[in-house]
Formats: structure tokens, C-alpha cells, sequence
């Protein structure tokens, strides 16, 4: 998979919600039950992060709920995308990039949304044919006034901001004309998964799907 067709997929994922919901999942009994809660909730995507023992056996879960479409987050080595395709994972994405972790999506043909933080690390994606990227730690790095001032000089970029983005400040990033959507962890808090509460979180699932892009 190109750079090109990759970026092609990733803004087609991009444009089904507003929201992509990052998920860290520390109980592997709680995956299929919250996949079904936000995709009732209106939010399909799902990122699934690699930051705990049982994530790749989540995404396996996950991939077998109808209507849902699972990727993996926290992409950082080559092993990582072997491991989340061979999962189900339909797209990745990652913090950063490196070439060897473009090398490793490219050939594996696994669409990725690639990190960047910087205007040189977004010319490097663009330079690699990454039109669509995500901008990580949004919040962290400027915010949405940060990404917007990226946008000007290189407009033909569209991200996903990530990191430290909430319900009060989405609608400051969907504003912008080089964003597509956001990635937020606030659609499934920890005490809702620990209670078992799937109706809370596709209530946090439709308010955030009704976000205006």
C-alpha cells in the first residue's frame, strides 16, 4: 500500500465520525460490550491503543462487531503492526514516525494515520505522499491555534488531532478547515468500563457523534 492510498483510506475512516474514540482496555471481558456501546453510539472507528496486555486480543473482539471498524493505536515498531494485523486491526496509528515504521504499514498494507507534532515532521509525512496525519500531543503542542497556523502554509495536509482533546475543546479543532475529526478517550472513561456501564457510554458516544465537522 502507498503513502497516497494509505492517506486515501485514513481520511475515508476520517470522515465517518467526528470522533474516533482512543481506547486503552485493561479488562479483555470489557472489549465487545464497549464496541457495541460506541458503534450504537454513532462512532464506528475504534482505536484500540497498544498499551496493555490483553489489547491485541481486544482488537480480535472488537473486529467482530458489526458495524465497527478497528484499528490499532500506539503503533511503534515494526513487530507492533506484524502484531496488530495479524489481530484484525483494519488501520493503524502511531505517536510519531520512523522509516522503519513507514517501511513496516506500507508492506504489511495497513492504512495508518502517521504522528506529527511539527511543520518539519509534516513536510517529511507530505514529502513521503502522507496527506492525512495525525497531530500529536495536540494540546500539548499549541492546540487548535497551533494546528490551524500549521494549516496555512501547508493546507494540503488534514489531520486527527490527539491528545488531551476533550468534549469542551473538540469543536474548537472540527472548526478547522485541515481537520477531519479528533481522537479522544473521554467517550469511555475507566469507571464506566470497570461498572459495566454500556449505556452511559453510548450516551458519551452520541453527544460526541453529534459534534458539528
Amino acid at each position: 500500500m502507498t503513502p497516497e492510498q494509505a492517506s486515501l483510506e485514513t481520511e475515508r475512516l476520517c470522515r465517518l465520525a467526528p470522533v474516533i474514540p482512543v481506547l486503552v482496555i485493561d479488562d479483555i471481558a470489557h472489549a465487545r460490550s464497549l464496541a457495541q456501546a460506541l458503534v450504537a453510539g454513532g462512532l464506528p472507528v475504534l482505536e484500540v491503543t497498544l498499551r496493555t496486555p490483553v489489547a491485541l486480543d481486544a482488537i480480535r473482539e472488537m473486529a467482530q462487531v458489526e458495524g465497527g471498524v478497528v484499528g490499532a493505536g500506539t503503533l511503534l515498531t515494526p513487530a507492533d503492526v506484524a502484531a496488530a494485523k495479524a489481530a484484525g486491526a483494519r488501520f493503524g496509528v502511531s505517536p510519531g514516525a520512523t522509516d522503519r515504521l513507514l517501511d513496516a504499514v506500507e508492506d504489511a498494507d495497513l492504512p495508518t494515520l502517521p504522528g506529527a507534532a511539527t511543520a518539519t515532521e509534516v513536510m517529511a509525512l507530505l514529502e513521503r505522499g502522507y496527506s492525512v496525519q495525525k497531530f500529536f500531543p495536540a494540546e500539548a503542542n499549541g492546540g487548535a491555534p497551533a494546528l490551524k497556523a500549521i494549516g496555512a502554509p501547508i493546507p494540503q495536509v488534514r489531520f486527527c488531532p490527539t491528545g488531551g482533546v476533550s468534549l469542551k475543546n473538540a469543536p474548537d479543532y472540527l472548526g478547522l478547515s485541515n481537520t477531519l475529526c479528533v481522537g479522544g478517550s473521554w467517550v469511555a472513561p475507566k469507571d464506566k468500563m470497570v461498572a459495566g456501564d454500556w449505556d452511559g457510554i453510548t450516551a458519551l458516544a452520541l453527544e460526541a457523534a453529534g459534534l458539528a465537522v
